[in-house]
């Protein structure tokens, strides 16, 4: 008798890859049946192996078992039941173990994927609330601010000097989440890469940190300006032309694909701030008002254009260092602005007591907040959300301005505000949005030409059956 030769070979995982079929693999099974004439000699176990054996039958063997050959009998015929049975039930075992963990992980990422989307849109909805309460927040405090302290640069430079509390919220949140905590030095290194591969040096502080420090500060000083002129839905609503003006720079400067749709947008922009100037007849304090809302988008699509010029993308550490960069700027240099305008009595308050510091807290406060979770809500959730949460401050301040200040809108006013919140939102569309529209219609005109050929043959079935019952046969001309 011949030994049996027995290889044990674990299988290997599964993975979502397409299964390989051979024509090596498929005949295993009708290779093991042989007849032997009597007399004659039976192929021995390591030929049948060897002519099994090929490239793709190689990997196919690693998953399953190698089978058992069974020497042949006295009578001349090689005992193949049992192998052919084998065979068939290992070649069963193989291809219906990949399916079945194919089938079963299917599921399992259709399910991780729905939940993974879930989430997003759960925490987009959360952060579009934050983002729009953060922000009428912050402007319908400064109004109330206004009432008792009229000074918008000194409120700039402190909301502006709490920048600095950026990056250690950040890293609070780093030592809550993350498995592996870093030292708080090195984990400012690692996001300080913002700046370049050395780090943060003294030329870079100065270099980097300057201009978008300075047109951090004219941003928020002429937004404020323009409160002190306009409704806080008028203000808002021309800030959100700052997105028109990001195309047009980022298209002029940065070579960026050029679009209609956006041209649109950015025609709709220019059209509604110059009807906003025209509410009031183009005098008084609404061109005013006007003129400081829109330089503070300017200057505001300005710093995001050089940012991804000069820094390109980054993430939420390295953001988080960087504003805090920006508020100890501010804090070193900036500082001698408002006791400049203290002592030459531009903005002077006296007694020092009677400043309003609970408000000046929460202007910072929820200043910073927005800051935050517009950072938070790239890295949780869609850009996209961020932005309509932004546009979405518009109705809101309208709201408190309705409820509380009683302010009435004209109808300039009004359809101004809405032909901007159009362009912005046209602003949101991909670039893709032409191709994927035009693709949407068409799967649109296919179903519907699918369904209309559906209709035509059930039609067909059921008046040939009607004409066969009555005897005759008539074929349809449609």
């Amino acid at each position: 008798m011949m030994k049996k030769h027995t290889a044990r070979v674990a299988p290997l995982p599964s993975y979502n890859v397409p299964e390989l079929h051979s024509p090596v693999s498929d005949g295993a099974s009708r290779s093991s049946v042989i007849r032997c004439k009597a007399g004659g000699k039976c192929p021995s176990p390591r030929s049948g192996m060897s002519r099994q054996l090929s490239p793709l039958s190689v990997v196919e063997d690693s998953a399953a078992p190698i089978l058992e050959l069974q020497s042949r009998s006295p009578s001349g015929v090689c005992r193949h039941s049992r192998v052919e049975r084998q065979s068939r039930s290992g070649e069963d075992g193989t291809q219906t173990h990949p399916e079945g963990n194919s089938q079963e992980n299917k599921p399992q990422t259709r399910c991780q994927s729905c939940t993974s989307t879930f989430l997003k849109i759960v925490w987009g909805f959360l952060i579009i609330l934050s983002v729009s309460s953060s922000w009428v927040g912050t402007t319908q405090i400064v109004k109330i601010t206004y009432k008792n302290f009229d000074y918008p640069f000194f409120m700039t430079w402190f909301s502006t000097n709490w920048n600095i509390m950026f990056f250690p919220i950040y890293y609070s949140g780093h030592l809550a989440t993350a498995q592996e905590k870093q030292s708080p030095i090195k984990k400012f290194r690692e996001c300080s890469r913002i700046f370049g591969e050395d780090g943060l040096t003294l030329k870079l502080f100065l270099k980097r940190t300057a201009p978008f420090s300075i047109l951090w500060t004219l941003t928020n000083y002429l937004y404020l300006l323009a409160l002190k002129k306009l409704t806080a839905t008028d203000v808002s609503a021309l800030f959100c032309c700052n997105k028109a003006f990001v195309f047009l720079l980022s298209w002029i400067v940065l070579k960026d694909r050029f679009m209609g749709v956006r041209i649109v947008a950015a025609i709709m922009a220019i059209t509604g701030i110059v009807m906003m100037a025209y509410a009031d007849g183009f005098h008084g304090d609404s061109i005013i008002g006007v003129a400081y809302a829109v330089g503070s988008a300017s200057t505001s699509a300005l710093y995001k254009v050089l940012f991804k010029m000069f820094l390109g993308s980054a993430n939420f550490g390295e953001a988080a260092h960087f504003v805090s960069t920006l508020g100890f700027f501010n804090l070193i240099f900036i500082s001698f602005t408002p006791v400049i305008l203290y002592f030459t009595k531009v903005e002077y308050w006296s007694p020092f007591s009677a400043v309003p510091w609970g408000y000046l807290c929460g202007v910072a406060g929820l200043w910073l907040a927005f800051n935050i979770l517009v950072n938070v809500g790239v890295v949780l959730t869609y850009p996209i959300l961020i932005s309509i949460g932004t546009v979405l401050s518009v109705p809101g301040n309208a709201a408190v301005d309705l409820l509380k200040h009683e302010v009435i809108f004209s109808v300039v006013r009004l359809g101004a505000t809405i032909i901007i919140c159009i362009g912005f939102l046209l602003m949101l569309l991909p670039e893709e949005w032409d191709e994927i529209t035009l693709r949407f219609i068409n799967n649109l005109k296919e179903k519907k030409s699918e369904d209309h050929a559906e209709d035509i043959t059930d039609s067909s079935v059921h008046t040939r059956s009607r004409s066969r019952a009555n005897g005759t046969v008539s074929i349809p001309l449609a």
